[in-house]
């Protein structure tokens, strides 16, 4: 169900005004389907943007690693962040290199993070992370042991400062340029899953379960 959020003056989309969307239920729908997010923070006046896995649940969204790396200690101080998805899904290729382009849905969320420390909570994160990469994986692996949610640290990012950016559609050309004799249009790009290669240890009895043999991204 659509929830249209009023941007603050931080995420209100300034260049490109009319490819903003602030509807919760579009957001939620790009990050489901992304994989990865960049995290942004600042430590000591140095910028850092660090890569990385995420899962959501509801409002919020959930980033683990290592107790040790930088991302994870600086972020347990609550400092403010910005955490961007982007998932690209066509080159716009215009009658004019200045007119190119591409089709894409965008998402930035600001915020602070902080540091989930209840085992139950840590728990339904990381089943959260894991699903959102694989449905149906987290019941069939074996799941962490003590040693290694001590050795983890999750973060909960509420997703409430937000908004999202869209393009899709055919070039946009000046008017002149149409008349030009050079091909226009638009090249779709897809995530496609390949074929599910087999570990070699893997026990000859195990087969190819069917949330990997008919893996998508897609999300309805």
């Amino acid at each position: 169900m659509s929830e249209i959020q009023t941007p603050t003056q931080r995420t209100r989309v300034v260049r490109e005004p009319q490819r903003a969307v602030y509807d919760r239920a579009v957001v939620y729908r790009i990050l489901d389907e992304g994989f990865i997010c960049h995290v942004g923070f600042t430590v000591d006046h140095q910028p850092f943007v660090i890569p990385t896995s995420y899962g959501r649940r509801d409002a919020h969204l959930y980033i683990h690693g290592s107790t040790a790396s930088r991302l994870l200690r600086a972020l347990k101080e609550s400092i403010p962040i910005c955490v961007t998805v982007t998932l690209l899904d066509g080159l716009v290729l215009a009658r004019s290199v200045f007119n190119h382009s591409m089709n894409y849905r965008s998402v930035i969320i600001l915020g602070k993070a902080s540091l989930v420390e209840d085992r139950e909570e840590k728990l339904v994160a990381l089943r959260a992370l894991s699903e959102h990469i694989l449905p149906g994986r987290w019941d069939d692996a074996r799941q962490p042991n003590e040693q290694e949610l001590k050795a983890t640290s999750v973060l909960r990012v509420p997703i409430e400062e937000f908004s999202a950016k869209v393009r899709t559609g055919p070039p946009i050309d000046d008017q002149e340029d149409y008349s030009l004799p050079t091909w226009a249009g638009v090249i779709p790009l897809e995530m496609h899953p390949g074929v599910p290669l087999n570990d070699a240890q893997l026990d000859p009895g195990c087969s190819v379960p069917e949330y990997a043999r008919n893996y998508s991204r897609r999300r309805d």
